[in-house]
């Protein structure tokens, strides 16, 4: 299954998805049907999962195009992409990310709910950045920020909009091991093959398990923050009249 915005292929019981649109793979309306769908394919494949970018990025965040202009499409965007990480989190089997090079905003929050996180060394750059674009940092994200970072980053991420460089991420928690570039997709590739021997039942049953409190709290969350991002709109819609 092939996309214009997002390729699948799927080998010996793992799915790759990779997402490319080209420039910063921006998490548009269309990406995330096309992220979506891939999943929904993975799944039904009953398939291990590694999911990467192109070139220099893996995700510069939600397309700020179709958020500026608001309304039903970016209600639309921004629902699908809250959905994601719950989505990622619960996905019954091993689901490893291999970050290209920049990762921000909802890029990261998508990042971080994969089982495994190998990112990549070099002049990159790393952040959860809503404060410094003007936006609350939304209760979904904050919840899987929490969920992976030092307490210490976790404050400097949220509150700062702290751009972090590959090594500090990796130390705050953002990756769980950096590679260089040429080595990225091998290691991803033979990482996930040793996740296929763990028990099935085992995995999914463990992670749920511990996940369950995060999980409720993204459920809870989501439809707050679209009640947020719905006034932060009629707001700026009153400014500019």
């Amino acid at each position: 299954m092939t996309t214009e915005l997002v390729q699948y292929k799927f080998e010996n019981g793992i799915a790759t998805i990779t997402l490319d649109d080209g420039k910063r793979n921006a998490l548009s309306p269309a990406l995330l049907r096309g992220l979506n769908a891939a999943i929904d394919r993975a799944e039904t494949d009953s398939a291990c999962v590694v999911i990467t970018g192109r070139e220099s990025v893996l995700s510069a965040g939600f397309d700020l195009k179709v958020m500026q202009r608001g309304g039903r499409a970016a209600i639309g965007m921004l629902s699908a992409g809250y959905a994601l990480p719950a989505r990622l989190l619960a996905y019954p089997h091993p689901v490893v990310v291999a970050c290209n090079g920049h990762v921000l905003a909802m890029g990261v929050f998508m990042m971080l709910s994969a089982d495994y996180v190998i990112g990549t060394s070099g002049d990159f750059k790393v952040s959860a950045n809503e404060v410094a674009i003007g936006m609350t940092m939304p209760r979904v994200a904050a919840a899987v920020l929490r969920n992976r970072l030092t307490p210490a980053a976790y404050q400097r991420a949220v509150t700062l909009s702290e751009y972090f460089d590959t090594e500090s991420a990796r130390s705050a928690g953002f990756f769980d091991e950096l590679v260089e570039a040429d080595d990225l997709m091998p290691r991803a590739l033979e990482c996930v093959q040793a996740l296929q021997q763990l028990d099935p039942a085992a995995h999914v049953a463990s992670k749920r398990r511990i996940r369950k409190p995060l999980l409720r709290s993204l459920r809870w969350g989501r439809p707050l923050d679209l009640v947020d991002a719905m006034l932060q709109g009629l707001r700026r819609a009153r400014q500019n009249d």
